[in-house]
């Protein structure tokens, strides 16, 4: 009957042309029930701070009670639930074989995680392959989202990865479409400018081949909230946020409020730091860095899950979770501080380790490949 309920309220706020589709085919939803352009100082705010207390508002998660089972939380304004943890789509086809790939997802979803992560080039287009294969039989039981990977390039670009994305997904609908990887200073004009990406998140909506549309990086706070001073209505942002964050170039301090401010969902990224090396090393432990994610006012933290034992494992984190106090996160800020204001645990922001080659040879730079070590 919950089921049934959510998905009677999810359908009030679909575009008449899905409608027409959900009714034809049965596919349903999980889910519930111009302003001025930030000022200079906002998008000039010295981006490495002093870890300081945040305040208390800002540490207050989305959901406080434990059930026992994989919470679901707004997806900001849009009238849509979904699960905490999301499955990032680069982590479970890299490395992986096919077949236990898709067993990775299916459990995911069999599972109670309702929230799958993906992108046009992750793995060479493998990540969506797979995943297409996995959600046949469970489609109705996902919030999808893939991202746009045009890298500056135009919209008609944008709208063909759009139907390449739909053909290897196997489904004629997306419920979240991102632009992927705002990582270079120019990205924001690039995508805003006539023609640009900005214009095919409105014409897929318009074509009710979207439903929700937003935007990604993992650079600099600067370029997100550059994003957002052109203040264009995205439903979601997706952005890193872990326990070192906060004492460096601090997407949790500078970006995270504003989204909450309007009322954007937040995504969060890299709660292990990307590549889990302050977990190998001993500084944190992945229960301590994941409770810490999800216990800011977010919608969903993308996990990179590459086996069973990790999804077993964080599927363990969100169902037995309890929002840690302030104190709590001040002091896990606190003791991770001394390894965090020179970035060795979050080299996205300081070095090119996480910028993908499609990306770097859009802007006329050299592949990783191509570069010294």
């Amino acid at each position: 009957m919950a089921d049934q309920n959510n998905n009677e309220a999810v359908q009030k706020h679909l575009p008449l042309e899905v409608k027409r589709r959900h009714f034809l085919k049965g596919i349903g939803f999980i889910g519930a029930g111009a302003g001025a352009i930030l000022t200079d100082h906002i998008l000039n705010v010295n981006s490495e701070v002093e870890a300081a207390e945040v305040p208390a508002s800002s540490a207050t998660p989305m959901n406080s009670t434990n059930t026992g089972e994989i919470p679901l939380r707004p997806l900001g304004k849009t009238g849509v639930k979904v699960s905490a943890i999301a499955l990032g789509g680069a982590t479970v086809a890299q490395g992986n074989k096919r077949e236990e790939a898709i067993r990775i997802i299916q459990e995911a979803i069999d599972n109670g995680i309702t929230f799958m992560d993906n992108a046009w080039e992750y793995n060479q287009h493998r990540s969506e392959e797979w995943m297409g294969e996995a959600l046949q039989g469970r489609r109705d039981k996902v919030f999808l989202m893939t991202k746009v990977c045009t890298h500056g390039r135009d919209r008609k670009v944008a709208m063909q990865q759009l139907e390449e994305s739909l053909r290897r997904l196997k489904t004629d609908h997306l419920d979240l479409w991102q632009i992927h990887e705002v990582v270079y200073d120019n990205d924001p004009e690039k995508i805003f400018r006539t023609n640009g990406a900005i214009e095919a998140l409105d014409q897929a909506k318009k074509e009710g081949k979207v439903r929700f549309v937003g935007f990604t990086g993992h650079k600099d706070p600067a370029i997100h909230l550059k994003m957002l001073s052109y203040n264009y209505p995205f439903d979601t942002v997706q952005l890193p946020l872990n326990c070192f964050d906060a004492s460096f170039r601090s997407f949790e301090r500078q970006v995270l409020p504003e989204l909450n401010k309007r009322g954007i969902a937040v995504i969060g990224m890299k709660s292990l730091s990307g590549t889990g090396d302050a977990v190998k090393k001993g500084v944190v432990t992945p229960q301590e860095a994941i409770r810490y994610v999800m216990s800011l006012p977010i919608a969903a933290l993308v996990s990179g899950i590459d086996s069973l034992e990790v999804l077993r494992q964080n599927l363990a984190i969100a169902r037995n979770f309890q929002p840690m106090e302030a104190k709590e996160m001040q002091a896990l800020r606190d003791r991770c501080a001394q390894y965090a204001t020179d970035g060795r645990f979050e080299l996205f922001k300081t070095s090119m380790k996480f910028d993908g080659d499609i990306g770097r040879i859009q802007h006329g730079f050299p592949p990783q490949s191509q570069m010294a070590t």
